[in-house]
């Protein structure tokens, strides 16, 4: 029987974050009434931060299966196989709320975060990677974001020694109070090695260990993550969390010899809602109980109540389930790495999580209540597209009706140093992107590449967004998301295996946070279908808005491939002078969604993407590439192909001299700024182009010949003629010049 079970006030489910008829639910399945700290566990685990309540019934539509999956959603993260035993394990998660409320801890404890899910599953960590979203970059309020957010994700990650090899970065108003920042980790483990949490047997010792346990980050979960900023005022803004990167790698390394060893037979990472998340998640999980004393957990503060051991979300914390008879190997490991490895309590057959205090029974349900009970809402019962003239997540456009324009050569020079085109080298810098000796291509590149050392193949890794088209068509917007990154990996060579998926959205309780979150979901899952990859892991982070107004919907894509050959992959180059430059796959592009166009104040659809194009596309690049008829490749995205050309002449700093594709009723200035999916530019040696072209014409593929590398100028006629130190000047100081930095 629990202990200090009473009548509840009426407050407390609402306190929790519960609903009235989520409370009545609580109840009937409890048989009685909760005690405060039943509640507030009920709270955390049903909040929408660790429940998915509005997301999980979509999520089930994503294809999750292909011969190359190892481990697919519902786990710490997702495994992809590379062949020989090996397995590629990543996952991708947002930290958004901690991060608005502080930026430099709410960053750094998401990239912590982010890696304890990596080596929770026995894979050593070998990349970072992020996504982020601000404001206007020119205002203080997002400096200082951009100050925070890049500081946390550099000063982490460099003391753990991850590097950091690619991302992407979006400054659109919508996130001016409310950034986004999405951390994804990728690691590699032996198939033998790989580690579950969903193996732990009766009579088994649970251990916490890492870190002690304070009041950081209590209730975040519930209170922070799952509601909208400025909701209900500061006291729905708990303490974030605080991160030790440095006890980081203590807690990697010995999680890993751990495993090496085998003594383990369950381990979770302790992340939102702390140890009631990961008790009640590895005993659900294993369909058993659990019995744990919250007077054994190490803490670093006097005083702290159960409710405030259990809900904590101090940081850099696992729970390790031991295997019988391994249990000194594992105090043994922790107490070597000078990290907590206690003994917190035992895996039982009741099937019941019973938490004790000095003696008594404090709380005690059913794990799988709290894990897997929560209920589930179709939002599509409520779901509404947005009145274009109402004003849905998207800026209304705006038109400077006869405004003159430049000469096409400065545009492009402006187009170049604004915030949206602009190198974001004056952010990764903060990184370290070599540490570990395994990066072949780092930021900058269309995707990350890595060695794998003691194996000739390689792993590319790339992570994207497409804000500004979802803002207009969420579906569209998704699925544009990992056509890009898929086409990114595939410009540097690789064959795209699996993605995960990082979902940030507005409110779901609303009409057109519903809808767009039902969009959202389904522009990921025709693109994977389309497209032929699965969804192995992700995140969803609903309630991204501040006052009532919700971010543009942005599903952010992680992707990962492999390379045959890692020293066979398109590398990042201009090419030689006189290689031919080709623009494969569409040319249908235009200004309403683009960078350009955002500088005219225009924001306007239709959008659009061909998925079977772009599948074809894919195929025809790595079908050249494999020809050896590839110098060179690059993906038009944003700034569309003049920046795509820009961006090639300066990776070597050789121009080229080049005419537009000729496409019937598109403007030059749209041609040249327009953007629209499905296109990659490619640099190839003249004697291949006619190979080239039987490829194309194989799979279907459009193909432009645009001209030739040489000179140092961009030449594109007889339109514009900029000289390259020109581009290189605008590209690579622009974003610091905008951020009042010195590039």
């Amino acid at each position: 029987m629990v202990t200090g079970t009473m009548t509840a006030k009426p407050d407390l489910p609402r306190e929790a974050g519960l609903t009235p008829f989520e409370a009545e639910r609580v109840r009937a399945l409890a048989g009685r009434e909760p005690n405060p700290l039943e509640w507030a566990m009920f709270g955390a685990m049903w909040s929408e931060h660790c429940a998915y309540k509005h997301s999980r019934p979509l999520l089930r539509s994503l294809p999750s299966r292909g011969p190359r999956v190892a481990v697919g959603p519902g786990e710490n993260a997702g495994a992809v196989d590379l062949g020989d035993g090996l397995l590629c394990v990543f996952k991708v998660e947002s930290h958004n709320h901690p991060s608005a409320v502080e930026p430099n801890q709410g960053a750094a404890t998401g990239v912590g975060g982010i890696l304890r899910d990596v080596f929770a599953m026995g894979a050593r960590p070998v990349a970072l990677l992020n996504a982020l979203f601000f404001g206007d970059p020119s205002e203080a309020r997002t400096r200082r974001y951009v100050s925070g957010v890049v500081g946390g994700i550099g000063s982490y990650g460099n003391c753990v020694g991850i590097p950091d090899v690619a991302g992407h970065v979006s400054f659109e108003p919508c996130y001016a109070g409310n950034p986004l920042v999405n951390a994804m980790c990728v690691g590699l483990v032996r198939r033998e090695r790989l580690r579950f949490a969903n193996s732990a047997r009766p009579g088994s010792a649970v251990y916490l260990v890492g870190s002690d346990t304070g009041r950081d980050g209590i209730a975040g979960a519930s209170l922070l993550a799952s509601f909208e900023l400025g909701e209900g005022g500061e006291e729905h803004r708990p303490s974030v969390q605080v991160g030790n990167p440095f006890l980081e790698k203590l807690l990697m390394e010995a999680t890993l010899e751990l495993v090496e060893r085998d003594a383990a037979e369950a381990i979770q990472d302790l992340g939102a809602a702390g140890l009631t998340c990961a008790t009640s998640e590895v005993a659900a999980r294993s369909r058993a109980g659990m019995r744990i004393d919250v007077e054994t957990v190490p803490r670093r503060a006097q005083g702290m109540t159960p409710y405030e051991v259990m809900l904590s979300e101090s940081q850099e914390r696992m729970l390790v389930v031991a295997r019988p008879g391994r249990e000194r190997d594992v105090e043994d490991v922790f107490r070597r790495w000078e990290l907590h490895g206690v003994r917190i309590g035992t895996v039982t057959d009741d099937g019941m999580l019973t938490v004790t205090s000095a003696g008594e029974v404090v709380a005690t349900l059913e794990p799988r209540w709290l894990a897997d009970d929560a209920p589930e809402y179709d939002v599509r019962a409520w779901a509404e597209a947005p009145d274009p003239a109402g004003g849905g997540a998207a800026e209304p456009t705006v038109r400077t009706e006869g405004a003159p324009l430049q000469k096409v050569g400065l545009e492009l020079l402006e187009l170049l140093a604004c915030p949206a085109v602009a190198s974001r080298r004056v952010l990764y810098r903060t990184y370290d992107q070599m540490v570990g000796t395994d990066t072949v291509l780092g930021p900058g590149a269309d995707a990350g590449v890595l060695r794998m050392k003691g194996r000739r193949d390689g792993v590319a890794v790339c992570i994207d967004a497409q804000p500004r088209v979802a803002a207009i068509d969420p579906f569209v917007g998704a699925a544009s998301a990992v056509a890009e990154a898929l086409r990114n990996l595939v410009c540097v060579g690789a064959t795209p295996l699996a993605i995960t998926d990082c979902l940030n959205l507005g409110n779901p309780e609303r009409p057109a946070g519903a809808w767009q979150l039902e969009r959202t979901v389904a522009g990921v899952k025709a693109a994977c279908e389309a497209l032929g990859v699965p969804v192995v892991s992700g995140n969803v982070s609903l309630y991204n808005a501040t006052r009532g107004r919700d971010i543009w919907p942005t599903a952010v894509i992680g992707a990962v491939g492999h390379l045959a050959d890692v020293a066979s992959h398109i590398p990042v180059t201009s090419g030689r002078r006189g290689d031919a430059v080709l623009l494969a796959g569409s040319a249908a592009v235009s200004l309403g969604a683009s960078a350009y166009g955002a500088r005219l104040g225009m924001h306007e659809g239709p959008v659009a993407i061909d998925l079977a194009l772009e599948a074809r596309l894919h195929r025809f690049v790595l079908a050249a590439h494999a020809a050896g008829l590839v110098r060179a490749a690059h993906d038009r995205s944003e700034g569309g192909l003049a920046v795509a050309l820009a961006e090639l002449a300066l990776r070597d700093g050789v121009g080229m001299r080049v005419t537009l594709p000729a496409v019937r009723g598109i403007d030059r200035r749209v041609a040249l700024f327009g953007e629209g999916p499905s296109g990659v530019v490619l640099v190839v040696d003249p004697a291949h182009a006619d190979a080239l072209r039987v490829i194309a014409e194989a799979e279907g593929v459009p193909l432009w010949t645009l001209g030739a590398i040489g000179g140092d100028l961009l030449e594109v006629a007889p339109v514009l003629g900029v000289p390259v130190a020109s581009l290189a000047d605008a590209h690579g100081h622009g974003l610091a010049r905008t951020l009042g930095r010195e590039a």
